[in-house]
This record gives C-alpha cells, sequence and structure tokens, in this order.
C-alpha cells in the first residue's frame, strides 16, 4: 500500500481530497509538521486561496524547507490548484516569494472575462503526457481561481518537464509533470473533476508503482 501524505497547513479541502483519493483506492494520512512526513512515499500539497498567506501557514509548520528537499530528491509529488502555484519563483498576487521550484510566476488572469475562473473548463491536452494517459485533449477539469502561471520557463529548473495548458480569455498553465509523472501539479482540482480527475489521479497513483 502506497502512504500519501496530504499537507494540511490549513488552506485546502482536505475532506474532497481524502475522498477523491479514496475513491481511486488510497487513504490519505494528513500531515501538520516535517516530522510527520517520515515513512510517506508521496507527498500531496493542496491549496486556494492566496500564496503569500500559503507561505507563512508552511513557514509556521516548519514545511516549507522539508517539501523543497522532497522535490528536489525527486520523490512523487502532486500539487493542487494553489499547491501548483506554490512550485513557481512568486506571485503577483501579494509579491510573495514561493517555492521556486519551477521557473515563473503567478499573475491575474487579467484577460479573463469573470473572475474568478470558476467552473468546467477545457485542458488541451498535446503529445504524451503520463499524468494525463487516455484522457482526450479537450476533457473539462474544475477549476477555481484568479491567479495562473502564463509563462513557462523551466529551462534551469525542470529540464524534460511537460505543460499542459487551457484558456479562460487568456491561455494558462493547466498542469505540469516531469518526464515519467512522478512530479506533477494541477491549477485544476482533480478531486473535483468526476471521472476525469479521477483517472488522473488513477494515473499518478500508476505512475509511482
Amino acid at each position: 500500500m502506497i502512504r500519501i501524505a496530504v499537507a494540511d497547513y490549513g488552506a485546502g479541502n482536505l475532506v474532497s481530497i481524502a475522498r477523491g483519493l479514496e475513491v481511486v483506492g488510497v487513504e490519505p494520512v494528513v500531515i501538520r509538521d516535517a516530522e510527520a512526513l517520515r515513512g510517506a512515499d508521496a507527498l500531496i500539497v493542496p491549496g486556494v486561496g492566496a500564496a503569500g498567506p500559503a507561505m507563512e501557514r508552511l513557514r509556521r509548520r516548519g514545511l516549507v524547507e522539508p517539501i523543497q528537499a522532497w522535490i528536489r530528491a525527486g520523490r512523487p509529488f502532486l500539487g493542487i490548484c494553489l499547491g501548483l502555484q506554490l512550485l513557481f519563483d512568486r506571485s503577483d498576487e501579494d509579491g510573495s516569494v514561493t517555492l521556486g521550484i519551477l521557473g515563473g510566476r503567478t499573475v491575474e488572469l487579467s484577460g479573463a472575462p469573470t473572475l474568478p475562473h470558476i467552473g468546467w473548463n477545457s485542458v488541451e491536452v498535446a503529445g504524451t503526457h503520463p499524468l494525463f494517459a487516455g484522457i482526450a485533449s479537450g476533457t473539462a477539469f474544475y477549476f477555481v481561481h484568479s491567479y495562473a502561471v502564463r509563462r513557462w520557463d523551466d529551462e534551469e529548473h525542470a529540464a524534460g518537464a511537460t505543460v499542459t495548458w487551457a484558456e479562460h480569455g487568456e491561455p494558462f498553465v493547466a498542469a505540469v509533470e516531469d518526464a515519467d509523472g512522478v512530479l506533477a501539479a494541477t491549477q485544476f482540482h482533480p478531486e473535483k473533476s468526476g471521472d476525469a480527475g479521477a483517472a488522473l489521479l488513477t494515473n499518478w497513483l500508476e505512475a509511482l508503482r
């Protein structure tokens, strides 16, 4: 049995994430400090809200450096919504410095017809993406956000990573993954995206196995 740790830092809907994982046969372990990461096989960092307060809560719980070390060691990771945004260098939402794993920054979707962007939106998958295996390009996933990553700048940070795009007035990063799908993050909420979200979570778990 794979032990999946879900970081609780006061910025995520842990109930829906737990249910989403249970649907695909995994019972997650909620962690609130670095010590609880011991023995975990994979880490999920969810999140909603602004980057600055989220980073402060992660710092208070002593999780910033352990998360950075976890990812840089090549250990399995999934970021969801704000958990994707925190992977990048910084956020324009509040000028905060984030985890700096991937190159780029989070910006407001200024060209969007409505904000926040709430609801179902299609995701365009080009090429081979382990995370989206068996999921057709144009499949809809559930989004809730006003900020997103619009420029992909990962030459130094994550060679071999691939990006999946969506559009809400303007293109933005809907998901990112490394070559084997073990490091992955989604701007959308797979745990709220029905069968498509369950398929994506299953693909990520298969990559771990």
